[in-house]
Order: structure tokens, then C-alpha cells, then sequence
């Protein structure tokens, strides 16, 4: 998840210890694509630090939700994923054949500005999906 910012340092600051699993959930995070499933997390881990559990990897994701640092969501399956809890996260779903695509070009911005504004709302992060169906299944 290359937009998670030094998870090790956030973790420390929050007075959290950091053993040879977190280290290894913390760097398949800050290494590899997003859209992770603990199950992805898990396999990634182990080859770091073989010892690795699944109860640990569940323990650690539910830890870094609870901390802000991530954030789970679904794709178009009931499996689980996180993202960085940082910025704006933007997919188009195909209904049909669940095919993703994640996009960066974002102009919520202006939206975020104004919601801000009339809502006294500080607007830290946003996921935005859109579903349809994708070139090959609307054809």
C-alpha cells in the first residue's frame, strides 16, 4: 500500500510494541499493491516471517482500522480488502463480471471544499466507486 505513511512510526507513536509479525504485516503493506485480503496478507507475511498467524494478521488489520490507518471495503466480491485510510481511493466496478479498474484522476476536490465549508466538516479521505459494466460485457 504505497500511500500508507511509516506505519512503524504510527504504531510506536500510539505506544504499540512492534513484533517480528506486525514488522512483517507492516511491510507487505507499505510493499506491495493495494487492495489486499488478509488471506493475501497472511501468504505475503509468511515469506517474511514464517511464523506468522492468520489470528495475528486479523488482529493487526482490526488494529490498524481502529487507529485510522487503514480501511476496509469491498470490491464486488464479500472478501475484505484495505486501503490506506489517507486521501481518496477511486474504482469503476463492473457489475457483471466484477472486473476492477482503479483510476487516479479525481475532481471531488471541489465537492470535498464545499461539503467542508457548510458542514464544518474536516474531510480527511473519501472512496468513490462506480458501478456499471465494463467494455467487454456492455458490447
Amino acid at each position: 500500500m504505497s500511500t500508507i505513511c511509516n506505519l512503524t512510526e504510527r504504531l510506536r507513536q500510539a505506544g504499540y510494541k512492534l513484533t517480528p509479525a506486525r514488522r512483517a504485516i507492516i511491510e507487505v503493506l507499505e510493499t506491495e499493491p493495494e487492495h489486499l485480503s488478509h488471506q493475501q496478507i497472511l501468504e505475503e507475511g509468511q515469506k517474511v516471517y514464517p511464523k506468522l498467524s492468520r489470528a495475528t494478521v486479523y488482529r493487526t488489520m482490526e488494529l490498524l482500522v481502529e487507529l485510522q490507518l487503514v480501511r476496509p471495503f469491498y470490491l464486488n466480491d464479500p472478501t475484505q480488502r484495505f486501503v490506506s485510510a489517507l486521501g481518496g481511493h477511486h474504482h469503476l466496478v463492473c457489475s457483471s463480471c466484477g472486473k476492477t479498474f482503479e483510476f487516479e484522476h479525481c475532481t471531488v476536490d471541489q465537492l470535498s471544499n464545499e461539503l467542508s465549508e457548510k458542514y464544518g466538516f474536516q474531510i480527511l479521505s473519501h472512496l468513490l466507486e462506480f458501478h456499471g459494466l465494463c467494455e467487454g460485457c456492455h458490447q
